[in-house]
């Protein structure tokens, strides 16, 4: 299966500068059979645009948050049917800072999950502990934790999501977990999506979130359990994400 990265925008953007940013990144885009698939999960307000920029292209689009519902009165929420129509091919639920500043659940985050897989839209589930978690040992626990919610809350559509493991220690502090780490909890969430998918089913891909940067993509990326990344700040400068992609193209399928 071809990596996938993904890069998240966060609160941050502008229309002339997202236009130059865009314009860089598919000029350097690798092509080819072997080409990484890749997106960029930006602001709501920016979905029109990004959507008539990047088109056709080998560039998909995606959201950063979605709503638990429908349709009706809930101001400022934006639902799953909505991003469809913007033409997103994903949408991030769960990322860490949904859950610390907004208080997200882990059933918030799989219903959240289930709305965008019943528009089409495939939910890249974000998990992770945080410092205090890691150094209590409980990092697994906490993980599995996250991820047992959506497999119960989706049942099989679980084959149809994209699962991010992000130590939320070191989402932009500049600390990344270590390759070695990174693969244990991977391999951690590969037994348990195998398991609830099923030994004849292929199982999602699992992406790292923790800081991958142009420097270190390599090295992540080769380990046997990590098939993409979910990338920050380093998305936001066009020379450091097509390294990353160009990394992501190179790295073992």
């Amino acid at each position: 299966m071809k990596k996938l990265i993904a890069g998240n925008w966060k609160m941050n953007g502008g229309l002339q500068a997202n236009e130059a940013l865009l314009q860089a990144v598919l000029a350097g885009l690798p092509s080819g059979e072997r080409a990484c698939d890749s997106a960029v999960c930006v602001p709501a307000v920016y979905l029109s645009q990004v959507q008539r920029l990047l088109g056709a292209s080998a560039l998909k689009w995606g959201a950063q948050d979605v709503s638990a519902h429908e349709q009706g009165a809930y101001t400022g929420e934006i639902s799953a049917g909505m991003l469809r129509e913007f033409g997103c091919r994903y949408v991030l639920v769960g990322h860490s800072e949904r859950r610390q500043y907004h208080g997200e659940t882990d059933a918030q985050v799989a219903v959240k999950a289930q709305r965008a897989l019943a528009c089409g839209v495939t939910p890249i589930v974000c998990v992770g502990e945080t410092l205090q978690e890691r150094e209590a040992g409980q990092t697994m626990q906490v993980v599995k934790r996250q991820l047992a919610a959506v497999i119960h809350t989706v049942g099989h559509c679980v084959t149809e999501i994209v699962v991010a493991y992000e130590p939320v220690w070191a989402i932009g502090t500049g600390r990344t977990a270590s390759p070695e780490q990174a693969q244990e909890v991977h391999a951690v969430l590969r037994s348990q999506l195998v398991a609830a998918c099923g030994q004849n089913a292929h199982s999602p891909r699992i992406l790292y979130g923790g800081s991958m940067n142009a420097a270190n993509a390599a090295d992540l990326l080769s380990q046997p359990d990590i098939d993409g990344g979910l990338i920050g700040g380093a998305s936001l400068k066009a020379p450091d994400f097509l390294a990353i992609l160009s990394a992501a193209t190179a790295a073992p399928i």
